[in-house]
C-alpha cells in the first residue's frame, strides 16, 4: 500500500465548527469528524453491510442451499463480512487515537485509556454472550485486538501497511505450526487454568490462536484497516489508486491460490461457507489447523486462516469501503436513499449484538442444512433498519455505543 497524498489535510482545522458524527458502532469509537463528511458517512455504510453480511451466516440458509444471485451473496458474506467488520474496527480506532496525525501528550494518553475501556468490557460483553451463544462471539476477540493494537496507534500509514503485510505472510504459517504442536490433551490442561474458558468456553488460547477469530492471524485485518485510516479517503486520485491496490490484492491472492492449489483451492472456495452452518461463520476447526495437512495452506477459503485467505479479504473489504465512500460522495439520490441503511451503520454494536437476542427470544432457527427461506434474513434485516432509523430520529448514539461512551467519560481526568 503505498502513502497517501496528503496525509493530513488542509481542512482539519475546521472539524471544531462541524457537528461531530456518531460513534464508530463496532469498537463504540467517539470519532471527531475528518475532512470529509461523506467519507464517514460510506464508512457506515460498509458498516451497515458488514452487520447484514452477518445475518445472511446467522440466519440465512447456507451455501449449498442457494443458486445463481443467492448462491453469490451468501459466499461473499461467509468470511468477508467478519473480515470487514474487523477492518472496519481498525479504521474506528484511528478516528479515536487520531486519524491523520496521532494524538500525543495528554489526548494521546486520554485516547489510549479510552480505547483500553472498550476493549475491556467489549471482552466482557464477548464473554457473556459467548456463555449464551458459544465462540461465533467477535466482541470477546475485538477487545483482544483493540489491546494488542495499542503500542501501534501512533505508525505511519506505510508502517502499518508493511505491518499487516508481514502479519498476512508469516502468521498463518506460526498457527499452522502452534496448532500442530497443541496436542488436545495440552488445551485441555491449558483451559483448566483459564478463568474465561471456564465461564464461557472461549479462553485465552482461544482469543490467540485457535478460536473462531484468533488475533494471531486476525490483526492483519485490524492493522489493514489502521493503516486504511490515515488515507484521505475523499480524495478522488486516493480513492483510485486504493480501489486499483483492493482489486489487486483480491485477484492476486484468489488466482495465486488457484494457481498453486488447483482443485484443493476451487473446493475450499465452494465448501468453505456451507460448512460453517448455522454455527456461525467459521469451519468446524474454529479456525485453526489441527490434523490439517499442509497443503491446504496454500488454499484461499473463508475463514482458512490462511494467507491467500487473508491478503484477497483485505482486498474485497478495501473494495467495499472505499466503494461505499464513492457512492456516498458521488450519488446524492443514493445516499439519501441509504439514509436508513447508513443509520444501522452508526449503530452496528447494537445492531450486532441485537440479532443474537432476538434469534433467542423469537426462536428464530440459524442458517443449517434443511433451512431453505430467506424471509427470517429479510424480516431482520428490515427490522434493524426500522430500528436503528426511529432511534437515530431522537438519540445521537445507538443504545449500546451510548453505555461505552458513557463507560469512557472517566479518561477525563487523567492527567
Amino acid at each position: 500500500m503505498t502513502k497517501s497524498q496528503p496525509l493530513q489535510e488542509t481542512s482539519a482545522p475546521q472539524e471544531n465548527s462541524s457537528p461531530q458524527p456518531r460513534t464508530s458502532p463496532e469498537s463504540a469509537v467517539s470519532a471527531s469528524p475528518g475532512p470529509s463528511m461523506g467519507r464517514l458517512v460510506g464508512v457506515d455504510l460498509a458498516r451497515a453491510l458488514a452487520v447484514f453480511g452477518m445475518y445472511v451466516v446467522h440466519i440465512g440458509p447456507p451455501l449449498s442451499a442457494t443458486t445463481g444471485v443467492a448462491s453469490w451473496i451468501r459466499y461473499m458474506a461467509d468470511g468477508h463480512s467478519s473480515v470487514l467488520f474487523a477492518t472496519l474496527a481498525g479504521f474506528s480506532l484511528m478516528l479515536l487515537a487520531g486519524r491523520f496525525e496521532p494524538k500525543t501528550d495528554l489526548a494521546g494518553r486520554q485516547a489510549k485509556a479510552r480505547i483500553a475501556i472498550r476493549a475491556v468490557i467489549l471482552l466482557a460483553l464477548g464473554t457473556a454472550m459467548a456463555m449464551e451463544y458459544g465462540g461465533v462471539i467477535i466482541l470477546g476477540f475485538y477487545g483482544v485486538y483493540f489491546l494488542l493494537a495499542l503500542p501501534l496507534v501512533r505508525l505511519s500509514a506505510r508502517t502499518l501497511a508493511i505491518t499487516a503485510a508481514a502479519l498476512a505472510l508469516v502468521t498463518p504459517q506460526l498457527a499452522f505450526a502452534l496448532n500442530s504442536l497443541l496436542s488436545e490433551s495440552v488445551q485441555q490442561s491449558i483451559n483448566a487454568y483459564d478463568p474465561l474458558h471456564r465461564l464461557s468456553g472461549v479462553g485465552v488460547l482461544d482469543l490467540l490462536l485457535t478460536g473462531f477469530y484468533p488475533a494471531l492471524t486476525w490483526m492483519s485485518f485490524v492493522i489493514a484497516g489502521m493503516a486504511l485510516a490515515r488515507f484521505d479517503l475523499a480524495s478522488g486520485p486516493v480513492q483510485r489508486r486504493l480501489a486499483a491496490f483492493g482489486a489487486t490484492l483480491t485477484v492476486t491472492a484468489y488466482g495465486m491460490s488457484l494457481l498453486l492449489a488447483g482443485k484443493s483451492a476451487l473446493n475450499s472456495l465452494a465448501e468453505g461457507g456451507s460448512s460453517s452452518g448455522g454455527s456461525g461463520s467459521m469451519p468446524p476447526d474454529g479456525g485453526s489447523f489441527p490434523d490439517m495437512p499442509a497443503s491446504l495452506l496454500l488454499t484461499a477459503g473463508p475463514h482458512s486462516g490462511t494467507t491467500f485467505d487473508i491478503i484477497g479479504s483485505v482486498g474485497v473489504a478495501i473494495l467495499v469501503i472505499v466503494g461505499a465512500t464513492v457512492a456516498m460522495d458521488r450519488l446524492t439520490r443514493l445516499r439519501r436513499l441509504a439514509k436508513p441503511v447508513i443509520a444501522v451503520g452508526t449503530m452496528s454494536l447494537t445492531a450486532y449484538v441485537g440479532h443474537f437476542i432476538a434469534q433467542s427470544v423469537l426462536s428464530t432457527p440459524g442458517g443449517t442444512g434443511t433451512q431453505q427461506s430467506w424471509t427470517p434474513l429479510i424480516m431482520y434485516v428490515l427490522g434493524a433498519i426500522v430500528f436503528a432509523t426511529i432511534w437515530s430520529r431522537f438519540f445521537r448514539r445507538g443504545p449500546l455505543e451510548y453505555l461505552l461512551n458513557a463507560a469512557t467519560k472517566p479518561t477525563k481526568h487523567i492527567r
